[in-house]
């Protein structure tokens, strides 16, 4: 515990980590409290810890108050289709993660079976569903349209005649089979031949170009002024011009340059001095996306230790940004060398290019950036390749060597 006592949280954090100490006090006194284990499972569903990643006393006061309840839960109450495997497997977590600094007997343990899972939720299909609810939209709206008994009425009336349709059509089938059964002629038209078709010429297969580095659209950019975040302690809100034209989707013109807004971690890490009137390296092709209610538009570039296996990152730094090299100009391309062509307009998130390429960003001896096609069995070649302006600049850090870059 003398870890999780130590770790600096923002106050957000530590706002969150009193309220669930909160709500394990109440279920220590209702451990069976359906609307607070639903609340709890729903919570971690897409969660390893209840801050989300980094570890709090919270989760110790929430196994604390649980342990001994889930011990003798069913194996529906664990896994079913109404039970809550959430917080079955956050409980496991915290009970054998040596970073929440319990000692737990074996025998003390919540006991978990991973081959007894008895529901799993299938995934919707958005389109499907999409259509689902479109299809009842037009239903419910028709009723609607249609009033009350009125619509009864008109529902009867239609069936009475398609029923009395149906049985004039029919009675005349019969009629014309008895007649042509008598004269001897067939009721069926011989079947015409049909014709071979020429075959279709074949398309040429499309070209799919390999995934590369190079598809991230790296930049320098220009940062003009940086504030911290109105609603989140650890966010810095910069203003910065990285070469794109007026008019371009989501920027705004400052001291007559064209603007993006971008958000970035750094509060805490980096000085917000440090933050004003400088160049950095920015990945201007990623999807927007909102912080904390401000849209931000890019991603600046810093560089970090690596973490080491089984270690957790504690978001404590040292963190440095990325320098391009001196008198490039705010817009100018870098790229890789060995792995330059044209950047993607804006990356698609479910090929997750960012994602792939991004471990291989990391920092030489020489506190030079390069990508390492080693560590990215993706980019087709184990070469390195430094991050170079089209003039051939190197980019570059302070002191961080092997360091993430990201």
């Amino acid at each position: 515990m003398a870890a999780l006592e130590s770790q600096k949280l923002t106050p957000t954090e530590e706002t969150e980590v009193k309220q669930w100490i909160t709500t394990s006090e109440r279920l220590k006194s209702s451990p069976s409290d359906a609307s607070i284990l639903d609340k709890l499972n729903s919570h971690l569903t897409s969660r390893t810890t209840l801050l989300g990643t980094k570890p709090s006393k919270a989760d110790v006061a929430i196994y604390e108050s649980l342990a001994s309840t889930v011990k003798s839960w069913t194996p529906e109450q664990r896994t079913g289709e109404h039970g809550h495997p959430h917080i079955l497997r956050h409980l496991d977590f915290v009970q054998n993660s040596g970073v929440f600094g319990l000692k737990v007997d074996d025998a003390e343990k919540v006991k978990v079976d991973l081959d007894e899972v008895l529901y799993v939720k299938s995934p919707v299909d958005a389109k499907a569903e999409k259509e689902r609810l479109k299809k009842e939209k037009a239903a419910a709206a028709a009723a609607a349209a249609a009033g009350g008994e009125g619509s009864g009425i008109t529902t009867t009336l239609v069936d009475r005649t398609k029923a009395a349709a149906e049985t004039v059509v029919n009675a005349a089938v019969e009629v014309k089979d008895k007649a042509a059964a008598a004269v001897g002629v067939a009721t069926e038209k011989p079947k015409k031949e049909k014709k071979e078709k020429a075959p279709k010429p074949q398309k040429a297969p499309a070209v799919t170009n390999p995934p590369s580095p190079h598809l991230i659209d790296l930049r320098v950019g220009h940062i003009l002024k940086a504030i911290k975040h109105p609603e989140a302690d650890s966010l810095y809100v910069s203003t910065i011009a990285m070469g794109d034209k007026p008019g371009t989707d989501d920027t705004s013109e400052y001291e007559g340059q064209v603007c993006r807004t971008v958000c970035s971690g750094l509060n805490g890490l980096i000085p917000l001095e440090e933050m004003q009137d400088r160049k950095v390296v920015v990945v201007a092709n990623l999807k927007p996306v909102k912080m904390r209610g401000i849209k931000s538009c890019a991603m600046v570039l810093a560089a970090s230790p690596k973490l080491k296996e089984g270690e957790v990152d504690d978001h404590k730094g040292p963190v440095e940004l990325v320098i391009p090299p001196e008198g490039a100009p705010a817009g100018e391309r870098v790229t890789f060398d060995g792995w330059r062509g044209e950047p993607e307009g804006v990356l698609n998130p479910k090929k997750k290019v960012w994602e792939t390429f991004q471990p291989g960003f990391t920092t030489t001896d020489a506190l030079e950036v390069v990508f390492d096609g080693k560590l990215v069995k993706e980019a087709g070649k184990e070469e390195v390749g430094k991050l170079t302006t089209a003039s051939g600049g190197v980019c570059t850090v302070k002191t961080l060597k092997g360091a993430t870059v990201r």
